[in-house]
């Protein structure tokens, strides 16, 4: 009988595993001293509660008492949520790809009772067969060789964390050029899906990080191939089954080349960097479509995925009813019922590509499943031609439809959510919202934002004001780790350029200084993932290359050089120097891997501009002049808003505002670049031509 350590955890995916026969201890000290106390090693598994292998592997195993018995007897079993601890997942994520050359979750561990590593794997079957060792039979030889040879074992985790030990490290350089963006393109270029978009095969990744490092580079350089292979993918991700085109919001990644075979989870990151590209894409090309996939974005986590206190919850699970994606799939007969017209359902189905027998197969099976994916098989606008109506007519007709199809869903058993708040997935959401309401020019946007920081601000700092990394069940825990200060720092950043509030710029600039207290090394540079005072793991974690989400290094990059120009602080401006310093050698050799990375070297390395406006915010003219400042793609460029009522406090936080006013009465827009200013300008039209360039006839007339 176990003893339920996981019921009172804050963690849905735990309290997931709270029933199961296998005896789990939550990570800590309770479960490394039962480890020395019987003399057995620990068995790691390590998932999240949105996993749709985690889930096959708890039915398989977690929840069978013959294979629960083999993990009690011979081992500690510790349950990990990796969005909990990322820390913890990437040490022993990083010893799995190591030792097998892949990862992903679940991840499952042998650990000595100190924490060393001594093989990993990702999913297990209960039973061998086909190659892949089974846990039963593998936790059994486990065991034995524990009893009878367990120096072998041991030998094996004193290398494996000796190469842990170098791992974590990065080579120091001088600061590189710029011609590194220009590598990094090529190599992206060379990887690039010319037929479906994206980059390499299945399985298909969004990796916003590299649509944003293309747009920027095609920005900069004006390659158009690099804006063409952004503008493709984003196309081709909105018209596939990746997208949710009844609810919005985009699924995690395909299992095809094509972007159709969504697994069909949904993450808040996804959400957040995601609706940042196409708002980025949608300024440079004019294409509607792409404003409007944020703007669909923006309404799915509105209405699924937002806290009743403001933050955003962490995820929907890919599963309902035990099936992956049963709440997102259509049967001919259900698609017709739901949009109660056969006439009109008719009309829809060779546009949504659902076919009678199906198109939806299972991904492990391949076994046809009766059901459909619902995916754009070609743009509205061609559809519109082949049909013999306008575009506009066909969309408004979409919108019954999808109305109806909404609906009918509304019915269904919904997936799990994942009701945990995050501050680093939080910080992410912040500022794809801030950057939302200021391109989009919806207030309501903002306004979420500000909530959502308000609430992080709040409620998820201790009583020394360090933040905290997870809100579940009413209460603040974990100490909060890189990813949290530099995503939340980005997102305070993003909102003080929609808001103009300073207090969003105080605490960014407090936090900054709380992040390099905790996390810096200082012996190599750079930031660790873990702070200071973190001693449940082997090694201290540093991560810098793009995994799901950019790593605190790259992030934190790009908030060093933003705060630099903001405030004219130079210890920002050190630090960031440093801080590519000491990756340089690194990012070097393999620049596509750390394309955000690359962008906060972008901001560095490039003449930026430092534009201030001095004004009453509402005053018409001041915001005629931030609407000509805000109007197109402005990359490493710090915008600040001079008014009566914040004048001394932004005097203390960027003392180089003192003397910038308006000129005779009227809004001035200050622009600097290069560490000077040129005189002040009082007509819009002259500011946008400054900034932007002429207008090009009919620039947003695109879809």
């Amino acid at each position: 009988m176990t003893t339920r350590r996981l019921a009172g955890e804050k963690s849905p995916y735990l309290q997931q595993h709270a029933n199961n026969p296998v005896d789990w201890y939550p990570w800590g000290e309770a479960a490394f001293a039962a480890a020395k106390k019987r003399d057995v090693p620990i068995f790691l598994s390590i998932g999240y509660a949105t996993c749709h292998w985690c889930h096959v592997m708890e039915k398989e195993s977690f929840e069978d008492v013959e294979a629960a018995d083999v993990l009690n007897d011979g081992f500690v079993p510790i349950k990990v949520d990796r969005e909990e601890r990322p820390d913890v997942d990437a040490v022993y994520m990083t010893a799995c790809q190591m030792l097998t050359g892949a990862g992903g979750w679940p991840l499952t561990l042998f650990l000595t009772p100190d924490r060393k590593p001594f093989f990993a794997a990702t999913y297990l079957p209960k039973r061998s067969g086909f190659g892949r060792p089974g846990l039963i039979d593998l936790g059994r030889k486990v065991s034995q060789l524990w009893k009878e040879d367990r120096g072998k074992l041991l030998e094996a985790a004193g290398g494996i964390l000796g190469h842990l030990g170098t791992a974590f490290g990065y080579d120091a350089d001088r600061v590189p050029g710029t011609d590194l963006f220009d590598t990094a393109y090529t190599q992206l270029e060379s990887a690039f899906d010319a037929e479906a978009g994206g980059f390499g095969g299945a399985p298909k990744f969004p990796t916003p990080h590299r649509l944003s490092f293309l747009l920027l580079h095609g920005h900069r350089t004006g390659n158009s191939r690099a804006l063409e292979m952004v503008d493709q993918t984003l196309s081709a991700m909105r018209l596939g089954g990746i997208w949710d085109h009844v609810g919005f919001g985009f699924h995690r990644y395909a299992t095809d080349q094509r972007w159709f075979l969504p697994h069909f989870e949904k993450m808040c990151y996804d959400q957040a960097l995601l609706a940042c590209v196409y708002l980025e894409a949608g300024q440079i090309t004019g294409r509607r479509l792409f404003l409007q996939t944020a703007e669909e974005i923006f309404d799915y986590v509105g209405r699924d995925m937002t806290a009743p206190e403001g933050g955003f919850y962490a995820a929907e699970d890919a599963d309902s009813e035990g099936e992956e994606g049963r709440f997102y799939v259509w049967t001919r007969d259900q698609f017709r019922a739901a949009v109660a017209d056969n006439e009109l359902a008719r009309r829809w189905e060779p546009i949504l590509g659902v076919a009678v027998g199906g198109n939806f197969a299972e991904e492990a099976t391949g076994r046809q499943t009766g059901a459909n994916i619902l995916s754009m098989t070609r743009p509205l606008s061609d559809w519109a031609e082949t049909l013999g109506c306008t575009e506009g007519e066909l969309a408004g007709e979409w919108s019954i439809v999808r109305e109806k199809l909404l609906q009918a869903r509304a019915g269904r058993v919904r997936p799990l959510r994942d009701e945990k708040i995050l501050t680093d997935w939080n910080g992410l959401m912040i500022a794809a919202l801030a950057s939302g309401s200021r391109i989009l020019q919806k207030p309501e946007y903002g306004h979420a934002a500000r909530r959502a920081a308000g609430f992080v601000l709040e409620k998820m700092r201790g009583a020394d004001g360090r933040l905290l990394h997870r809100y579940g069940g009413g209460e603040a825990g974990i100490d909060a780790m890189a990813d949290d200060y530099a995503f939340f720092i980005g997102g305070l950043l993003a909102l003080y350029r929609t808001s103009f509030d300073p207090a969003h710029l105080a605490a960014a600039s407090s936090l900054q200084q709380q992040m390099v207290d905790d996390f810096w090394d200082d012996a190599q540079g750079g930031f660790f993932l873990s702070a200071s005072g973190a001693a449940d793991l082997p090694v201290r974690p540093k991560e810098l290359y793009d995994g799901a989400h950019p790593s605190a290094n790259a992030v934190a990059l790009e908030n060093l050089v933003a705060l630099f120009r903001l405030t004219g602080d130079p210890r920002w401006e050190a630090r960031a120097e440093q801080l590519a310093a000491a990756v340089s050698g690194t990012v070097r050799r393999q620049p596509t891997a750390f394309t955000r990375l690359l962008i906060g070297l972008d901001a560095m390395l490039r003449p930026g501009k430092e534009i201030l406006v001095a004004g009453e915010p509402e005053r018409s003219d001041t915001r005629t002049m931030l609407e000509a400042v805000n109007a197109r793609y402005l990359p490493a460029s710090a915008v600040v808003l001079k008014s009566g009522g914040n004048a001394a406090r932004l005097a203390e936080l960027a003392p180089y505002t003192r003397g910038m006013e308006p000129i005779d009465g009227r809004a001035a827009a200050y622009i600097c670049s290069n560490r000077s200013c040129d005189r002040p300008e009082v007509d819009p039209k002259t500011v946008f031509a400054r900034l932007h360039g002429p207008e090009p006839h009919g620039r947003h007339s695109r879809s």
